[in-house]
């Protein structure tokens, strides 16, 4: 059994009457959670308390995900159905400055992408995906310190895109689909192709100490990290005639390190069934929020388990003689996984909803 294994049962979560499908833990008051599900209501919990604080009727429509707006988490977005749905839980006046929201659809292209909340107007579409997209969340300057116009989405295509969306056009296409030739990746791990399910990106106080990179969760098991800032000096050494150009627009800091390079420039970092990962689709990922934010990347699978990645350990070349050493922390569970998140507390700091009405609280010391 991996090192810090959890040996007692997870505390329960009780409020939906269907399948939960998503959670999102409070940053600014430690201890709430909020969990949506097939049953159209958002369940809040505090975790100093042993039942549903209330819950929220949305609608008839199972809620496929939530977020609570950066600086301001009284106001909350509910994605429901064909709508996304803003609330104010205390009642309060928005703020006036810009914010934009951005959501995907199920269709055939990423369309009605980005919104200014705050004229309540549609900002800009987007088409380019060929599958069904999914969206972490927009990089407004609340997001990345270094652009306020940038967004990813990723799908059921295998691609992930990288947009400028105050130009209404993408940048960047990372094609997961076609295998990398030198060797890395999971070949013979499962059969299943590499569709997106989940992506996540640091939030802006730790992005200078983990990079700026994205996680993504595929359907062939693997959890691939990507150094962005290498994706776009890739783009302007293309774009430039200027050779030597690109070597001011290098991160700061990437937990990333050369060797990681593949033969087209990529700087990635692979978690996968050799290290100990997934053995089927990785449906989830998020970066840890408690104690040194960041440390550890957080992924959930339909092989009903959840894994911690120590990938701070991957930087380190003393602390580790083993790309295995890794694993911090495998988690079993009965069911598939459909969502998780962490909070910033010292225990009870790990949510994940499995495909069963019951949210669980793990602790990961």
């Amino acid at each position: 059994m991996a090192k810090g294994a959890i040996m007692t049962d997870p505390r329960r979560l009780r409020g939906h009457k269907a399948t939960a499908t998503c959670c999102i833990a409070s940053r600014d008051r430690p201890g709430l959670v909020a969990t949506s599900g097939e049953d159209g209501c958002v369940c809040w919990f505090d975790m100093r308390c042993k039942d549903v604080l209330f819950v929220m009727h949305v609608g008839d429509s199972p809620i496929s995900s939530l977020c609570f707006k950066p600086g301001n988490e009284d106001i909350i977005y509910v994605s429901s159905g064909s709508e996304v749905k803003a609330f104010d839980v205390h009642s309060i006046t928005c703020n006036s400055r810009s914010c934009f929201l951005a959501a995907a659809d199920d269709g055939s292209d990423v369309k009605d992408l980005v919104y200014d909340p705050n004229k309540m107007g549609l900002g800009h579409r987007k088409q380019g995906m060929s599958n069904q997209a999914i969206l972490d969340k927009c990089f407004g300057d609340m997001m990345w310190e270094w652009s306020y116009d940038e967004v990813i989405t990723a799908g059921l295509d295998s691609k992930l895109v990288m947009w400028d969306f105050s130009k209404g056009r993408p940048y960047e296409i990372v094609d997961f689909s076609v295998p990398d030739t030198d060797g890395g990746g999971s070949a013979g791990q499962c059969l299943n192709p590499a569709f997106v399910h989940s992506i996540a990106v640091p939030e802006v106080d730790i992005v200078d100490k983990v990079g700026k990179v994205c996680v993504v969760a595929r359907g062939d098991g693997v959890v691939e990290v990507i150094d962005i800032e290498s994706e776009l000096a890739a783009i302007k050494s293309k774009s430039s005639s200027k050779p030597g150009k690109t070597s001011q627009s290098r991160a700061k800091h990437s937990a990333l390190s050369s060797d990681t390079e593949n033969q087209n420039g990529r700087k990635k970092l692979c978690l996968d069934y050799s290290l100990g990962g997934h053995t089927a689709a990785a449906s989830c990922v998020a970066f840890s929020m408690f104690g040194e934010k960041g440390k550890y990347i957080i992924s959930g699978g339909n092989d009903r388990s959840v894994k911690v990645w120590d990938w701070s350990r991957y930087s380190n070349a003393g602390e580790t003689s083993s790309n295995r050493d890794l694993i911090h922390l495998n988690i079993n569970l009965s069911k598939k996984v459909n969502w998780l998140c962490s909070t910033p507390a010292d225990s009870e700091n790990l949510i994940v909803c499995d495909t069963s009405k019951v949210v669980k609280v793990y602790t990961v010391a």
